[in-house]
């Protein structure tokens, strides 16, 4: 097209697109572009707004490495993250909540019960409940990955002085549906912002905190894969968590216990077990794999 004007220059990039072009690929296209144009236009964009926008993409790159990755960290603190889980979330089953970076891949499984506090520092907390389906039949074979920051706000892919995987597993449920674990409470954090992501923070006036909370992943045969995380009740940054990641159902209670007698059956930590400790008591609902 020789003649592209402000009026004519959306279709003209659509028509350079194939015919062989993967249909939802044009169509997520299609919405992208016609959407990116229509904001240039709206804000009558300035050649230096634009150019400062993609230096904060080149930044983004930069800073960004195997243990770091800033556009997931953009994704998450714009609210995109959020919305594309809140948009898959829309059944009966537990809310999903965002990743985050820190998932690790391979952590090794503990079984029902097992003892994730280690030598980590703070007071005990016991985690148990139940998988189980909208019907609400106990799903067996329910694979659980948990991860956590310990009491330093750190997870342990940041802190040299914790070992691989610390406060990592995951469970497999068996016939009663059940996973229960011990712990310590995570600490609220700061996302990482002293790259792209903090200037944002900084130039909007916004908390990079986060909420204290646990990470899970749920999946069974049969049904949807749920990725999600369950925060602590009274944390000072529940309203207002830096990646928009809190859902009414996704938050639980520290119950305080001082009587060792009170412990669930067949944990593995009852004999080093501190007073005071706390329970956690927090069942996973899975939507069925077609909803």
């Amino acid at each position: 097209m020789k003649n592209v004007s402000m009026d004519t220059i959306t279709q003209a990039f659509l028509d350079y697109c194939g015919e062989e072009t993967d249909p939802r690929t044009l169509f997520l296209l299609t919405k992208m572009v016609e959407h990116a144009h229509a904001f240039a236009k709206e804000t009558q964009l300035t050649h230096e707004e634009w150019m400062r926008g993609l230096k904060f993409l080149f930044d983004a790159g930069q800073i960004s490495d195997n243990e770091r990755n800033e556009f997931v960290l953009l994704s998450d603190v714009t609210g995109m993250s959020s919305l594309v889980d809140m948009i898959g979330s829309q059944h009966d089953g537990t809310s999903s909540s965002v990743l985050g970076p820190f998932h690790s891949v391979g952590a090794p499984e503990l079984p029902v019960g097992g003892d994730l506090k280690q030598d980590n520092e703070g007071a005990t907390v016991v985690v148990e409940g139940v998988v189980r389906g909208v019907d609400g039949a106990l799903v067996e074979g329910a694979k659980i990955e948990l991860w956590q920051t310990a009491e330093n706000g750190l997870y342990y892919s940041q802190d040299a002085k914790q070992e691989d995987f610390n406060l990592c597993c995951s469970m497999v449920t068996g016939t009663d549906g059940r996973y229960a674990v011990t712990t310590v409470k995570p600490a609220p954090y700061k996302v990482p912002d002293d790259g792209p992501v903090g200037e944002l923070f900084r130039a909007t006036g916004r908390t990079p905190w986060r909420p204290s909370h646990l990470h899970f992943i749920v999946q069974a045969d049969g049904y949807r894969s749920l990725v999600t995380e369950v925060f602590a009740n009274g944390d000072p940054y529940l309203d207002r968590d830096a990646v928009f990641g809190v859902r009414e159902d996704l938050i639980m209670d520290y119950v305080r216990h001082d009587d060792l007698d009170a412990l669930p059956d067949g944990l593995a930590i009852e004999q080093n077990a501190t007073i005071p400790w706390y329970k956690v008591d927090f069942d996973f609902v899975l939507a069925p794999e077609n909803s």
